[in-house]
């Protein structure tokens, strides 16, 4: 029973690692502009794609290390295309009611996904691994080098996203126009600059989010963003949207839960239930949160002056 735990919790890991960075997108945005960036999910795709072109260009396919330079062209290539989605999706809408930019997202979302079904094609692809192969035994659970890479990366990432935030002179200037873009403006920041930055960053680590992803199951689709970007969604909602803390760890929650409840639900249904239904305790999860705790496990702090900010916004 114990092997049987650490075996899921360890599987566990691994999913919500890939959760909680693409999580991270979404929070980033909405902490500064309290938007969804629905586009989020298809840029994920488009990374992964991205990350299979260049494993052909560059003929570094099953080679680790070049998976190290596949991930880092493929954040920067990501990176830019979600700061010309702002540019030209939301940048215009800024003032507007919040209708208008979500639809735009919506529309991005169409736009960015039938682009990467023409180029990459509708069927399935074969995913080359940049993960190390080979596995280890731990207390009777079997763990891979790739579940370790995924995790390792993911927890470097978000450990140096939350140094970047907190601890640089550029992370200051996100959280000024988060708290207030008025007043950021007012002392020398420029707001269009911040949020250029968040929408680099926030992308950029979603589409190492879907060379891992693809890399991990050895296949990519165009329509794999929708499932696993509204699972991220869900994590950052879980977390606390907005907070970077909360996407961490509304992530690995998310992970726990979708794989214990996908592990055990068919034992304790007698079969009713089974592992093709895994989708579903996520979105419960969703409607959970946004019952009883909207704000999420962390939640985020707001001040009087944010909130008016908020509600003019």
């Amino acid at each position: 029973m114990g092997a049987l735990i650490l075996q899921q919790t360890i599987n566990a890991l691994t999913v919500g690692s890939i959760y909680a960075l693409i999580a991270l997108g979404y929070t980033m945005v909405y902490g500064v502009l309290r938007l969804i960036n629905f586009a989020h999910s298809e840029l994920f795709t488009a990374g992964a794609f991205i990350g299979l072109a260049l494993s052909g260009a560059l003929g570094v396919a099953g080679h680790p290390m070049g998976g190290i330079l596949v991930g880092l062209i493929t954040f920067v290539v990501i990176g830019l295309a979600g700061v010309s989605v702002e540019i030209v999706a939301y940048r215009p809408l800024r003032r507007t009611s919040r209708l208008a930019p979500m639809l735009s997202a919506l529309g991005m979302a169409v736009v960015i996904q039938n682009a990467v079904m023409l180029i990459g094609g509708r069927r399935p692809l074969i995913y080359p691994s940049f993960l190390p192969s080979g596995v280890i035994e731990l207390f009777g659970a079997i763990v891979s080098y790739k579940q370790i890479t995924i995790f390792a990366v993911a927890v470097v990432l978000m450990i140096g996203l939350e140094l970047f935030v907190n601890r640089t002179n550029l992370g200051v200037r996100i959280r000024a126009v988060a708290e207030n873009a008025e007043t950021a403006s007012l002392v020398g920041i420029n707001p269009n600059t911040a949020i250029s930055l968040i929408f680099f960053i926030g992308p950029g680590l979603g589409a190492v989010a879907g060379v891992l992803y693809s890399s991990f199951y050895g296949v990519a689709t165009f329509t794999m963003g929708f499932v696993i970007g509204m699972k991220a969604f869900t994590a950052a909602i879980l977390g606390g949207i907005g907070s970077i803390p909360g996407a961490v760890l509304g992530g690995f929650l998310l992970g726990i839960i979708e794989t214990f409840a996908t592990a055990w639900m068919p034992v304790l249904t007698g079969g009713l239930i089974g592992t093709e239904y895994r989708d579903i305790f996520a979105f419960s999860v969703l409607v959970l949160i946004l019952l009883f705790r909207p704000a999420g496990l962390l939640g985020e702090h707001i001040s009087e002056e944010t909130m008016v900010y908020k509600s003019d916004f």
